[in-house]
Formats: C-alpha cells, structure tokens, sequence
C-alpha cells in the first residue's frame, strides 16, 4: 500500500531540485573541489574530508584549513553563484548543473556551466547573460529544496548586487 501511495501523490520535478550542486554520490558541493583554491591558483584543487565545513545544508571540502577558514568567514564570495547551476542554462530559462571543471570568474564571482558550448555562449555575451541569468535563477529559485535562508537566500543577494557585473572575466 505504501507503494500505490507514494505513487499517487504529484511530485513536482523542480522540488528535486537542490539549491546547491552536489556531487550525487557523495553529496559535497562543488564535486569536492575547494572553493577558494579557484581564486588563488591557476587550476581548482581537490578538497580533503579533513577540511570540511557545512554550509547551505551540504558539506565543502577544502585543501587547507587556511582556505576553509577563509571560506567560512565569507562563504558567499567564494561559492559559485546560482548555487553551481549553469549560468547560461538559467539564461535561457532553465536549471541544469554546473560542473566544477567548467568554469570562468567573472566580477570576481565563480560560475559554473554545464558544457563547453555554454561556457563559449556566456562568453559571447557576458553582459547579458549575467542579467538573464540573475532573472531566470530569481524565478526558479524558489522551486529548489535545501536549508531555508540559507544558500538560495545568499544567492539571490548576491544575484542582486550582481545586477551590473563588472567586464572582466577569466576562463578556464
């Protein structure tokens, strides 16, 4: 019986939909990857368990206590904005992962993206894409599940302040 009911009730598809990107199998943002190490290096560098810290509900690594430590004091200029969500993807209107090897700083911000081919997109258009991006994550952004005022709130603040991004940018 309790398998007719859990077939019957509507479940809606975006509220699978986390706030943060997790690595699906051992559920640490950013695939484990330490968040800051993509502002002070040439190449992001995986985090160790030994360094975690919890923040919007999931769980970071870092290679350092130093770069948790920083983290911690200021998490949402280290995260990657939209929660790790394709950039361009919310662009265009819809939600897919980011991936932490696909990457570009821009404004000082990290962002993520699903593909080669959005990476080249936001390029092409920054500017633009930036503000689309800001109106698509603060339609969706209320349809993902994770902790209340917590990662889905810091990003939404931040997609605000990001409302005129800066021209600078830094793919790798």
């Amino acid at each position: 019986m309790s398998a007719w009911l859990a077939l019957s009730l509507p479940v809606s598809a975006a509220a699978l939909v986390d706030a943060i990107v997790t690595d699906p199998l051992t559920g640490v943002a950013l695939e484990g990857y330490d968040a800051v190490s993509y502002f002070t290096g040439p190449e992001p560098v995986q985090g160790l368990a030994d360094y975690e810290y919890q923040w919007g509900g999931v769980p970071w690594y870092f290679a350092s206590a130093a770069n948790r430590d920083v983290f911690m004091r200021n998490p949402e200029i280290y995260a990657p904005q939209f929660g790790g969500h394709c950039a361009t993807s919310l662009s265009r209107g819809y939600l897919s992962d980011g991936k932490p090897r696909l990457y570009a700083i821009s404004g000082m911000k990290l962002y993520l993206f699903y593909s080669m081919a959005n990476r080249d997109a936001f390029f092409k258009s920054e500017e633009t894409s930036l503000q689309q991006a800001n109106g698509g994550w603060a339609r969706l952004k209320g349809t993902l599940t994770g902790e209340e005022g917590s990662m889905a709130d810091a990003v939404g603040k931040a997609a605000a302040a990001e409302a005129e991004p800066e021209g600078e940018a830094a793919a790798h």
